[in-house]
């Protein structure tokens, strides 16, 4: 079956996130996920080096920040994910996120992304357009925290109708400003 699935136990597919991680990563010779906290980034090469940084940072993710985790699957395989945060941002302790939008209206949009091998069919525009749709129907605005050196994401969100607002700490803020999806 192909579409956008709901996961109710996050912490079940934690392995094959963290697997399709890891291509991201290759692909972006490193530049995403940017591991920010790390003094030593992992060469894009090395799954055993990117695994021993980022699953902590995964579990505590999968555990603890996301209120829902969606992912895009075809042939039973994860190929894109997309997780909505939106309760009790404050006490979550999401450091990446301004005071200002620590509250009840936001809703955040992470852990957004596609396989390399799928990219460019409309898998992200499906996951995108149904979080923003969600975030809606539970009366939240949408919003993404994304980087300034990333500019090839910061224009595909602003083309599916985000703009930028504001920067904070090493991030773009970016929120969701049209009555459609683009």
């Amino acid at each position: 079956m192909e579409g956008v699935k709901k996961i109710k136990n996050p912490s079940t597919v934690k392995d094959e996130l963290l697997e399709l991680m890891f291509r991201i990563y290759r692909s972006t010779n490193g530049k995403y996920p940017a591991l920010e906290w790390v003094k030593r980034k992992p060469n894009p090469n090395d799954f055993d080096g990117f695994r021993e940084v980022y699953e902590p940072f995964l579990k505590f993710r999968l555990s603890q920040e996301f209120d829902e985790l969606y992912t895009y699957q075809k042939d039973n395989r994860i190929i894109g994910t997309i997780a909505l945060v939106y309760k009790r941002i404050k006490e979550k302790g999401i450091w990446w996120v301004p005071e200002e939008l620590m509250n009840e209206k936001v809703g955040l949009i992470e852990f957004f992304v596609v396989d390399p091998e799928f990219q460019g069919k409309g898998i992200g525009s499906t996951l995108l357009e149904f979080a923003v749709k969600r975030l809606r129907s539970l009366g939240k605005d949408p919003y993404v925290v994304t980087f300034p050196n990333l500019e090839a994401y910061s224009y595909y969100y602003m083309k599916k109708g985000f703009r930028e607002i504001m920067r904070y700490k090493e991030f773009v803020i970016l929120k969701f400003n049209h009555k459609k999806f683009q």
